[in-house]
């Protein structure tokens, strides 16, 4: 593969937690999103590589790998890493999607660099790549109520209310990554970062 083959590579990587006990926990906005975009796309993760399972396809031309890391959360800089050397996607086309509760649920914001926030996966990921300038998309998901701790509220499901709520959030998350696919992130985040 050579670099202009490349620029046309985009890994996308939604963090959470393997296992079906965590499938609708807060911290697995990021696999929800990216089983939304396979379901609209058309894709199936099938595969497993590198520590994620993952989906391949195309969108309008662009070669597309999304993967959503199978080792625990604070462990998604391995998979991430992996993959990232492994395809040589240039690190402005990565885009990794995951919760933040420093905003309200519904709200979406794209970076193109930025620290983690205490997120661990970012933590994971900044750390083994050596670099936190890499695009990003993180999806509110609130504050935990009363003085409960953080790391226990993202490891609660939504609730019923929550995932109602969060559902044209998601498709609103998709068609920002797919955007950022199109037209590139500036666009995507003129678009996306000022609604919700």
């Amino acid at each position: 593969m050579n670099t202009n083959e490349n620029a046309n590579l985009y890994l996308i990587a939604g963090l959470g937690n393997p296992g079906p006990e965590y499938r609708r926990n807060r911290h697995n906005v990021g696999f929800m999103l990216l089983d939304r975009m396979a379901e609209r796309l058309g894709l199936n993760f099938s595969r497993f590589e590198s520590n994620a399972l993952i989906a391949k396809g195309e969108y309008q031309g662009k070669r597309l790998i999304l993967a959503k890391p199978r080792t625990y959360m604070n462990l998604s800089g391995q998979a991430v890493g992996a993959l990232l050397r492994y395809y040589k996607v240039p690190l402005a086309n990565l885009m990794v999607a995951y919760d933040d509760v420093d905003l309200p649920l519904g709200t979406l914001r794209l970076r193109p660099t930025g620290g983690s926030a205490g997120q661990k996966g970012m933590m994971s990921i900044i750390e083994r790549l050596g670099t936190q300038d890499f695009p990003r998309l993180r999806i509110g998901i609130g504050r935990p109520p009363g003085r409960m701790d953080a790391a226990d509220y993202v490891l609660q499901d939504f609730s019923a209310a929550e995932l109602e709520f969060l559902t044209p959030t998601l498709e609103r998350a998709v068609d920002a990554v797919l955007t950022f696919l199109s037209e590139g992130l500036d666009a995507a985040m003129n678009k996306y970062n000022a609604n919700g």
